[in-house]
C-alpha cells in the first residue's frame, strides 16, 4: 500500500471510494493497522476510556497524546495518522496553534477539533498556517457532560439544520476532513452529499464517505462496546490483523455498517 495522504482521500471521495479508519495508541497495533491496508489511524482521545482507564475523554492531556501519537508514527508509515486535541487544548485560538504545532511535531498529519460554529476562527487560522485539520460534529465526547450523556444528535429539526450549516462553515473555513458520530443516517447522508470534503461516520449509518471505529470496540474487548460497533475479531478466528482487514473490507463494499449499527 501506498502512503496515504489526504490528496488520496480526496480522490476516493470523487470517485465514490470508501475507506476504513480506525484508532490506535500505540506502535504495535498501529504497525498492524498499516499492514492490513487501513488508510487512516486516528489517535483519539478515546485512549482515555480504553487504555487509561477514565470514564470520558476529559481528563486527556496534551502530554497523553503527544506521547501516543509518536508511538503510533513509529510504528506506521503507511496510514495518514489524525490526532486529537483534548479537552481545552484548544479553547483559544493560540492555544489551538501551540497544541496542533506539537502534535504535527510529534507526528500527525492532521490534527482533530470537536466543534460546531466557534472554532471558525480557529480552523481558518490553522489551515493558513498550513496545519490540516479534521472537524468533529454530532456527539462530541469531551462535551459529555454538557449534552447529559452520550446520546444520538440531530433528530430534532433545528438540531439537524444546525449541525449541516456548521458542516458546512467548518468546510468553508478549511477543514480538510470531517467525523460525523451519532447523528441520523439520514442527516449523515445529506451532508456527506453535501460537502466535497471526506465525510467519516461513526454510527452515522453507510452512507458517510468513510467509517472509523475504537480498535478496541471492533476487536470486542473493550469493557463497553456501543451499538454501533461490530466484533471483527470473532469472524476470524482470533487474528488481529485479519480482523482489521476484514473491517477495512466492510467498509469498502459496503457490508459495514448495517441497519442495525445506526441511527434515524
Amino acid at each position: 500500500m501506498k502512503s496515504i495522504s489526504l490528496g488520496s482521500l480526496k480522490q476516493a471521495k470523487s470517485a465514490g471510494e470508501k475507506f476504513a479508519v480506525l484508532t490506535a495508541y500505540d506502535s504495535s497495533f498501529a504497525h498492524l493497522a498499516g499492514q492490513a491496508g487501513i488508510e487512516v489511524v486516528l489517535v483519539g482521545d478515546s485512549l482515555g476510556n480504553v487504555v487509561l482507564g477514565h470514564d470520558s475523554t476529559v481528563p486527556v492531556t496534551m502530554d497523553d497524546m503527544i506521547h501516543h501519537t509518536a508511538a503510533v508514527r513509529r510504528g506506521n508509515d503507511r496510514s495518514l495518522i489524525v490526532a486529537d486535541l483534548p479537552f481545552m487544548a484548544y479553547a483559544s485560538e493560540e492555544q489551538a496553534l501551540d497544541n496542533a504545532a506539537l502534535l504535527m511535531q510529534a507526528g500527525a498529519h492532521v490534527v482533530k477539533l470537536e466543534g460546531g460554529a466557534w472554532l471558525e476562527e480557529t480552523v481558518l487560522m490553522l489551515a493558513e498556517r498550513g496545519i490540516p485539520v479534521c472537524a468533529h460534529l454530532g456527539l462530541t465526547p469531551q462535551s459529555v457532560h454538557k449534552l447529559g450523556g452520550y446520546r444520538v444528535q440531530g433528530r430534532e429539526e433545528a438540531a439537524a439544520e444546525q449541525i449541516l450549516r456548521d458542516a458546512r462553515l467548518l468546510e468553508d473555513a478549511g477543514a480538510d476532513l470531517l467525523v460525523l458520530e451519532c447523528v441520523p443516517a439520514p442527516l449523515a447522508e445529506t451532508i456527506t452529499r453535501e460537502l466535497a470534503i471526506p465525510v467519516i461516520g461513526i454510527g452515522a449509518g453507510a452512507a458517510t464517505d468513510a467509517q472509523v471505529l475504537v480498535v478496541y470496540d471492533m476487536l470486542g474487548i473493550s469493557p463497553r462496546t456501543p451499538r454501533f460497533t461490530k466484533n471483527f475479531l470473532a469472524e476470524t478466528g482470533g487474528d488481529i490483523r485479519k480482523a482489521m482487514e476484514a473491517y477495512g473490507e466492510a467498509v469498502r463494499t459496503g457490508g459495514f455498517p448495517g441497519p442495525e449499527h445506526s441511527f434515524n
